[in-house]
C-alpha cells in the first residue's frame, strides 16, 4: 500500500489560498445584461508603427524609446513576437505594457484585449478569459463582450454560462446572431475555428435558449 505524503503547514496554507483565489475568480464575471450596443474603441488591433519583417520591429523598439505612444508600441511588439513564435518575449513585453498601464484606462484595456486574443491563439483558453473578465465590467455595455465571453467560457468548458453570454448578443441584435452565416461578415478578426466554436454554442442556444432575466 503506498502512503500519501502528508502536505506541510505551508503547503496546506498555500493550497487554500489557491482555492480561494480560484473562487474568487469565478465569482468576478457580471452577469449578462439585457443588450450590449455600446462602441469600445479600446477592442482593436493596436498598431503604432505600419510594416512588416524587421523593419517593422525596429520602428516599434524606436517608438517604445522616444515615442508618445511607447506603451501601445509595447504591446504591438508583443503581438509581433507571439505572431513570430517568440512566446516568452512575448509574453514580457505584456506584463511590461500592462504593468504601465490601468485596466480602467483605454491604453489599458487595449493592451488587455489584445493580449487575451493572443492568448487565446495560443489555446491558452484560461488566462485569455481572465484577461476578458477583468475587462466585463469595466466599460459600458461593449458590443464585443457577448460573443467573445460566449467563445471563452465554451473553451474552459463553462459551457451553460456560455449560452448565457450567447443568448445577450442575441437579444442585443436577434437579427444578426440567430444565423452563423453572419460570423465572418460580424467577426471578421476571428479564424474560422473560432467561428466554428462559436457555432457550437449557437447550437446550444437554440436547442434550449434561456428565458431573460
Amino acid at each position: 500500500m503506498v502512503k500519501r505524503k502528508r502536505m506541510t503547514g505551508f503547503q496546506a496554507v498555500l493550497a487554500m489560498l489557491l482555492a480561494t483565489a480560484v473562487a474568487a475568480q469565478a465569482q468576478t464575471l457580471p452577469s449578462p445584461k439585457e443588450f450590449y450596443f455600446d462602441t469600445d474603441q479600446s477592442a482593436s488591433l493596436i498598431v503604432v508603427v505600419e510594416g512588416e519583417g524587421e523593419a517593422l520591429a525596429q520602428g516599434l523598439v524606436r517608438a517604445r524609446e522616444r515615442g508618445r505612444r511607447a506603451t501601445e508600441a509595447t504591446a504591438q511588439l508583443a503581438h509581433v513576437g507571439m505572431q513570430e513564435n517568440r512566446i516568452e518575449l512575448g509574453k514580457q513585453l505584456y506584463a511590461e505594457a500592462m504593468q504601465a498601464t490601468s485596466p480602467t484606462s483605454s491604453t489599458g484595456r487595449a493592451v488587455r484585449w489584445n493580449y487575451a486574443w493572443d492568448l487565446y491563439r495560443l489555446g491558452e483558453y484560461q488566462p485569455a478569459f481572465e484577461l476578458w473578465a477583468e475587462l466585463a465590467g469595466g466599460f459600458g455595455s461593449p458590443s464585443w463582450l457577448p460573443p467573445t465571453l460566449a467563445l471563452s467560457l465554451w473553451s474552459v468548458d463553462r459551457k451553460a454560462e456560455a449560452v448565457q453570454w450567447y443568448a445577450a448578443a442575441v437579444r442585443t441584435e436577434p437579427r444578426l446572431w440567430t444565423d452563423p452565416a453572419n460570423y465572418p461578415a460580424l467577426l471578421p478578426g476571428w479564424r474560422p475555428q473560432d467561428h466554428a466554436r462559436l457555432a457550437e454554442v449557437f447550437d446550444a442556444w437554440q436547442n434550449d435558449p434561456p428565458a431573460w432575466p
